[in-house]
């Protein structure tokens, strides 16, 4: 456990919480470990979440799949990152998304119970915890409704200048690198992949962005 402590210091769940109290907090916590292989599921929908995981190396995707198995992308969580918080939180007997590792991932898993609820030690950090826990879930209530905007938009040149307009104020510069590849990219926008490519060509063309891989540059002229 001492060789994640210094992830798990970055991680919003445990903002305000010192090195020391950290590494008691992972027992009262009942937490553990778990490696899974690139495309492994780590949650399937429909299982109950009674736990809270944390990224702590690699990448995961939240999907939602429909019964003919096409694939919505909600998220992409990288170390430090969270899920499961909200049902677990809600107690929801029917988890309607799957996690799947994106790549070779460790996962921390914590019990929830254990952070809504003062340990028998009154561990003075519970506090700390339970408000970072409060803002991470507002947090993901804004992704999701910024999501919504790019769904929302007109056609698939107007979702992806939504998508890196937005990424690019997080970024805070021009050139984003973002956290998917293509088909990652169009299942996250709810799009056709070679629909998406030929569009991204178009818009290259047409001198609004340029790309390599999951690096994107935006120019000032835009128009939808």
């Amino acid at each position: 456990m001492q060789d994640y402590l210094t992830i798990l210091q970055k991680s919003a769940l445990f903002s305000g919480v010192n090195r020391q109290d950290l590494a008691k907090m992972l027992g009262c916590l009942l937490a553990n470990i778990k490696t899974y292989e690139k495309n492994a599921y780590i949650v399937k929908a429909s299982h109950t979440l009674w736990e809270v995981g944390i990224v702590l190396s690699g990448r995961v995707n939240i999907v939602k799949e429909d019964y003919w198995g096409n694939r919505s992308i909600l998220a992409s969580l990288a170390a430090g990152e969270l899920f499961g918080e909200a049902f677990a939180c809600a107690q929801v007997h029917y988890n309607i998304f799957s996690v799947v590792a994106a790549e070779k991932t460790e996962i921390m898993f914590i019990n929830y119970e254990k952070i809504a609820s003062p340990c028998q030690f009154a561990c003075n950090f519970h506090t700390k915890i339970i408000r970072n826990m409060l803002q991470l879930m507002a947090q993901k209530n804004i992704m999701l409704t910024a999501k919504i905007e790019h769904l929302t938009q007109k056609n698939t040149r107007a979702k992806l200048l939504s998508y890196l307009s937005a990424e690019a104020v997080k970024q805070r510069s021009n050139t984003v690198i973002i956290p998917f590849n293509r088909q990652e990219l169009a299942d996250f926008l709810s799009v056709e992949r070679s629909a998406m490519s030929a569009e991204l060509s178009r818009m290259r063309r047409d001198g609004l962005i340029d790309y390599t891989k999951n690096r994107f540059v935006l120019h000032k002229s835009v128009s939808f």
